[in-house]
C-alpha cells in the first residue's frame, strides 16, 4: 500500500470510526426517497453529491445544522465534540460552500500590521466574554460589524493585512479558521472542542496556529512574544499552509467522501 492510499485511508477511518455493524433508528430513509428539504437545502445537495452512487435501497440517517452532540445511531453530520466516544458522529464535508474556503494571499506575514483582527456578531458567551476583555486594546482590532453596510466592516481581504486573526468557535467550529491557516497570516484561538472534515481535533497548538488559554488570559503575552519573534510565527504560517494542502486535492477528496459512505452503509446496512 502506497503513502498516498495509506493518507486516504487513515482519513477515511477517521472521520467515520465505525468498526461493529450498528443498527439505524426507525427514522433511517433510504437514498431512494431522499428528498431535497424546504430549508438547510445546501446539506441535501452536499450528501447527495456523493449518495448519488450507491444503491438507492441503502437507508441512512443525516442530521443538519451544527451538531454539538454525538447521535444515539450512526449519523452523517457536519460537525461533532472531538472528546469522547465519537464514532456515531460520521464526517461528511457538508456546508462545504460556506466552511471549505480558501485565499491566495499575497501580502508577506512581515507586511502585515502587529495586530490581532476579530469581526463577529460576538454573539455567543465565550466571544462576548473575549470582546469585553479586548475591545479597545492596542493589540488588538475587534468589532461588532458583520454586515458590509457597517462602518467597521472587514472583508477577508482586509483581514489579510494583519498578522493574527481571531479564530473563535461559534455555535460549533471556528468558519473561517479553513481560509486563515491557508493565509501568510495566523489563527488565535483556544484548543478546539469540534470538529468537522477539516479534522479540528489534528491541528496541533502553537504548530498550525496560535493556542491562548480558554479564559483568553495569555492572548497579549502570546502575541507579544509571535511578534518579537518573527521566525516562531512563520513557521507555524508554514505548517498550516502546509496542513491545507491535503484538502486540495479534489479528486482524492471525492474517493475519500466516497469510501466514508461505503464504510458506512457496509457497517449499518
Amino acid at each position: 500500500m502506497d503513502s498516498e492510499e495509506l493518507d486516504i485511508q487513515d482519513r477515511v477511518n477517521y472521520y467515520n470510526k465505525l468498526e461493529e455493524p450498528q443498527p439505524l433508528s426507525s427514522a433511517a430513509i433510504t437514498i431512494g426517497a431522499y428528498k431535497m428539504p424546504k430549508r438547510i437545502k445546501v446539506y441535501y445537495f452536499d450528501s447527495k453529491e456523493y449518495l448519488r452512487f450507491f444503491d438507492p435501497a441503502l437507508r441512512f440517517e443525516l442530521l443538519p445544522g451544527d451538531v454539538t452532540h454525538i447521535p444515539s445511531v450512526p449519523t452523517l453530520v457536519k460537525s461533532r465534540p472531538i472528546i469522547g466516544d465519537n464514532k456515531n458522529a460520521v464526517l461528511l464535508n457538508l456546508d462545504k460552500s460556506r466552511h471549505f474556503n480558501f485565499v491566495n494571499d499575497t501580502v508577506q506575514f512581515a507586511d502585515k500590521a502587529d495586530r490581532l483582527v476579530g469581526r463577529s456578531g460576538f454573539s455567543q458567551q465565550h466571544r462576548q466574554r473575549f470582546f469585553d476583555r479586548y475591545v479597545g486594546h492596542p493589540l488588538c482590532d475587534l468589532a461588532k460589524a458583520t454586515k458590509s453596510s457597517h462602518p467597521d466592516f472587514k472583508s477577508i481581504a482586509q483581514h489579510l493585512h494583519y498578522k493574527f486573526i481571531l479564530a473563535l468557535e461559534g455555535n460549533d467550529v471556528a468558519t473561517n479558521l479553513k481560509w486563515i491557516m491557508s493565509s501568510n497570516s495566523i489563527a488565535v484561538m483556544p484548543v478546539p472542542t469540534y470538529e468537522t472534515w477539516f479534522m479540528e481535533g489534528r491541528l496541533l497548538p502553537d504548530v498550525h496556529y496560535i493556542c491562548i488559554k480558554h479564559d483568553y488570559s495569555d492572548l497579549e503575552e502570546k502575541l507579544t512574544y509571535y511578534i518579537t519573534h518573527p521566525e516562531a510565527a512563520l513557521q507555524i504560517v508554514k505548517q498550516a499552509n502546509a496542513y491545507v494542502r491535503q484538502f486540495q486535492d479534489n479528486r482524492r477528496e471525492d474517493i475519500i467522501s466516497l469510501r466514508v459512505l461505503e464504510k458506512y452503509f457496509r457497517l449499518t446496512n
